[in-house]
């Protein structure tokens, strides 16, 4: 990998190191370009059995079961999984609402953190990797490539990205999912917010077209809890709207809302066989990651048994 343009303080290159141990792994078949660690939808010629199909004039002998010919006077063809390269999508939400922190990590932060982390892994076991940052827009967008100097370039344009700005998730995943073509893993690191029936449309506008979907979703521990303890000013981060209130008297209500909210986030993603992960900026990236990561690759060996 080349100098980097800017300061890459969001890359722990110890974290790296710990996890390269790991594949990013994808729970269904894909198509990729090159021979890769992942399976495909096609049939190849990897070591690993998939299964018989007849024989038709033109096949290649070398792959024809003689035993079972011997057993039933028929030609059976043997197939196996072929191995495939994998593209990666990295959207990441750079909206205002991405500044908030109660402790020493914004929320941004932790997401560069681990857009680059999960960047860095792809590109080094030879997936291409790409990065779409939006607001109420996409403002950059990277295409999927997997050299040390797209590497480079997408750490610098993370170096470089900002919160700001109201947020379109929903807008962004459907265009998104109206433009990949090919079968994809894509990352989604955001708060969310959002109404939750809007938002599991767009995942599920993204499995239909068969992508692997993985959401991280992103909260602070006091949004969650909601311990203040004196009447508090809240200013909307993103649209600026501002509300004085005492949370004694709104504390009960807002945790039902939060508890519903994320219930049904919750169900609609299992119905949708969506991989979400809600994490608070309060636990260790890596320990979150390495989780992540041991899941799939356990729940991958275990859809090729």
């Amino acid at each position: 990998m080349s100098k980097p343009e800017h300061n890459w303080d969001f890359l722990d290159m110890g974290v790296i190191s710990r996890l390269s141990r790991l594949t990013v792994s994808v729970r269904m078949p894909m198509l990729g370009s090159v021979t890769g660690l992942h399976r495909s939808a096609t049939r190849g010629s990897s070591v690993e059995f998939a299964e018989y199909r007849k024989y038709a004039p033109g096949d290649d002998l070398k792959f024809l079961d003689w035993r079972v010919f011997a057993r039933t006077d028929r030609f059976y063809m043997k197939e196996f999984e072929a191995d495939t390269n994998l593209r990666c999508y990295l959207v990441l939400d750079t909206s205002a609402s991405m500044k908030y922190t109660s402790g020493p990590l914004t929320r941004f932060d932790y997401a560069r953190r681990l857009t680059a982390t999960l960047a860095h892994l792809l590109i080094h076991q030879g997936d291409s990797t790409g990065l779409v940052c939006f607001t109420d827009k996409t403002l950059h967008e990277l295409p999927p490539r997997r050299t040390p100097s797209h590497l480079t370039q997408l750490l610098n344009t993370l170096a470089e990205a900002k919160p700001q700005g109201e947020t379109n998730l929903v807008t962004t995943l459907h265009d998104l999912a109206e433009r990949i073509r090919q079968r994809s893993l894509v990352i989604v690191i955001s708060d969310l917010f959002t109404e939750v029936p809007e938002l599991l449309e767009c995942f599920k506008h993204l499995r239909f077209y068969k992508h692997d979907l993985a959401v991280f979703h992103l909260l602070d521990r006091q949004e969650f809890e909601f311990d203040f303890n004196r009447p508090v000013r809240f200013v909307d981060m993103e649209s600026g709207m501002d509300l004085i209130t005492d949370p004694a008297v709104v504390r009960d209500a807002y945790r039902d809302a939060v508890h519903d909210y994320l219930a049904a986030l919750s169900h609609g993603c299992r119905e949708f066989d969506v991989d979400y992960r809600l994490n608070y900026l309060d636990q260790n990236y890596e320990a979150m990651l390495t989780q992540f990561l041991l899941q799939r690759i356990k729940r991958t060996k275990g859809g090729r048994r």
